[in-house]
């Protein structure tokens, strides 16, 4: 463990925190799954918390999407730090303001939880295609891969934005990273303050429209000089490496870790890379271990910073072994010659191998091929990593592969190896519980979790899968909890305990999937032990018997009834948890 403080939150609070922290304006429009960033700010201004100017922010909620990024170019330009947090549509939406705001040099930062467009139907999940979007309006584009980075990075985003005047979007994954719930080091208010450069923010607000120095913005410029104009932002963007490069240094003082523009994690001589940006990296880094300690040769390289793309960075961060390489996108670009991060890596290589024989530093230029994952927020299991790397294997590997779907229309899918293995650390303990939406299931395991990480000396983690219903709907948590950090972003398949919250369940799913052998089973039910025998389906009682699972009942419909709690179970369920299973 850490010296500074530790305290349970998900990725949309960490981000909320540090974005209030260096904001004087945020112009919002909620949208899921981003909406708890601005309800966060709302309410602490409300309460009258103080930013870093010892004010509280002020928070304006508009009519729309555009609206919100109009209010924000419209208060950069009146001289206040400002800031919005969206996703999906809602930045689409914005992406006429935000060729304004980077065009005029002015240092927003949107916060984004990345989320799916409407295409063929309506997704509220989790992808990259709505960030894939901006990538050309001349934001610079940070990517966090799980709630630590979205605090620490979040803080990178400002800090830059006001020190070099490009305007930040920083991203992280729609549900998996906003709504993920883990156990993190938080930044102090006075150590981000040491770290404004006050010099800036005043020329920032020197430069804003002022009756006391007139000048002529927004105008229509001709032919003759509208190119050249357009050329003359290129010294900004020239000076913010350097800049991402300072403010990634003082973070990871205070931090300890090793931020930069890509993080390479894995064997040093790995032949067989992966490269890829968002939470899918934690996963992937698992199963890089898993793979390493028996012998493999594997690596990742994690994209922090994606605009600018800097092909030398990511040269030098790749092993000199590697012979082979996937590069793993979360979008789709139909008719594209391959998705964006794909392309901008060949980009890279290919530049590499015009710069002659031994420029490279690499015996063999290696081979590149991309593949789509998560889209639409599908689960991303170690299976799937498993695979990618096992096409790497091959003499020639496949392109344009998905991974965790079965195509059986245009057959570009992966087969998994593998489904039986966890490479998750040795003492992670993982439980499972199925409610139903509103019973109480996921606020009681939020709290659950909570508990455990910010009283106990263990980390911490939950995810809470919905459907698209949400209130009435299924809901399936996820929790784990243990000595080391918990990388496993994708769904528990392998439980230690599994609980039912709603009995109608029973025979309806297969509750018992993954179990582990000698797990633990809570079964919410009204049945007493003749009828559980009776009603119980004959394949439940026999993975009960074959694989030594402990089995509880409970009638919490009739103890929150005579506690006075109504038909809310949560809380009795969350009191057998701890009993059973902690």
């Amino acid at each position: 463990m850490t010296d500074r403080k530790m305290q349970t939150m998900d990725g949309n609070t960490a981000t909320a925190y540090v974005s209030y922290a260096f904001s004087e304006v945020a112009a919002i429009f909620p949208i899921t799954p981003s909406s708890p960033m601005e309800e966060l700010a709302d309410e602490w201004s409300a309460k009258g918390k103080k930013n870093l100017f010892g004010r509280k922010v002020r928070v304006v909620e508009m009519q729309s999407e555009g609206g919100a990024a109009g209010a924000v170019h419209g208060a950069l330009q009146g001289g206040a730090l400002t800031t919005t947090y969206t996703s999906a549509q809602g930045l689409l939406l914005m992406i006429p303001n935000m060729y304004r705001i980077a065009g005029e040099l002015l240092p927003a930062v949107f916060h984004v939880s990345a989320r799916a467009l409407a295409n063929n139907a309506w997704s509220v999940f989790g992808d990259h295609q709505d960030v894939m979007a901006t990538r050309q309006t001349g934001f610079a584009i940070l990517s966090s891969s799980n709630v630590q980075d979205a605090m620490n990075l979040a803080a990178v985003a400002h800090l830059t934005a006001i020190k070099s005047r490009v305007p930040f979007l920083h991203f992280f994954d729609g549900f998996r990273t906003s709504h993920e719930v883990q156990k993190i080091e938080t930044l102090e208010y006075e150590e981000l303050d040491n770290l404004l450069d006050k010099d800036a923010v005043k020329a920032f607000r020197d430069h804003a429209l002022s009756p006391d120095h007139p000048v002529h913005r927004g105008m229509t410029q001709n032919p003759d000089v509208f190119f050249q104009m357009r050329e003359a932002v290129n010294p900004w963007y020239r000076a913010l490496p350097a800049t991402l490069d300072h403010y990634f240094g003082e973070i990871n003082k205070l931090t300890g870790r090793d931020y930069a523009f890509f993080n390479y994690y894995g064997a040093p001589d790995a032949t067989r890379v992966v490269i890829a940006m968002g939470s899918g990296c934690t996963a992937i880094e698992e199963t890089v271990d898993w793979m390493n300690t028996r012998g493999e040769k594997v690596g990742l390289i994690n994209v922090h910073v994606y605009r600018p793309f800097c092909p030398e960075r990511l040269i030098a961060a790749l092993p000199k072994t590697t012979r082979k390489i996937a590069v793993l996108d979360r979008t789709k670009e139909p008719g594209a010659a391959g998705e964006p991060l794909y392309l901008d890596v060949r980009s890279a290589l290919y530049d590499l191998a015009a710069a002659g024989p031994g420029a490279s530093g690499f015996a063999v230029l290696p081979l590149v091929v991309g593949g789509r994952y998560g889209i639409g927020a599908k689960n991303f299991s170690p299976s799937d990593i498993l695979a990618v790397y096992e096409n790497l294997a091959l003499d020639v590997p496949k392109n344009g592969f998905t991974v965790s779907i079965d195509d059986d229309v245009t057959l570009t899918s992966l087969p998994r190896p593998r489904e039986d293995f966890d490479p998750a650390p040795s003492g992670t303990t993982a439980c499972k519980f199925w409610g139903l939406g509103s019973d109480g299931t996921v606020g009681a395991n939020k709290s659950a979790i909570k508990i455990i990480g910010d009283h106990t000396a263990l980390y911490a983690q939950a995810y809470f899968a919905y459907d698209s219903k949400k209130s009435g709907g299924i809901t399936i948590s996820h929790l784990r909890f243990g000595k080391m950090p918990i990388k496993s972003s994708y769904y528990i398949h392998k439980a230690d305990f599994l609980a039912c919250h709603n009995p109608a369940y029973v025979g309806k799913y297969d509750l018992l999937d993954g179990l582990k052998p000698g797990g633990r089973f809570l079964l919410n039910t009204q049945w007493n032990p003749e009828e559980i025998d009776k009603n119980l389906p004959g394949d439940m009682k026999r993975f009960i018997a074959r694989n030594g699972i402990e089995f509880y009942s409970i009638n919490a419909v009739k103890a929150a009834q005579e506690l006075g709690l109504g038909s809310r179970i949560n809380m009795i369920m969350q009191a057998a948890f701890f009993k059973v299973a902690v």
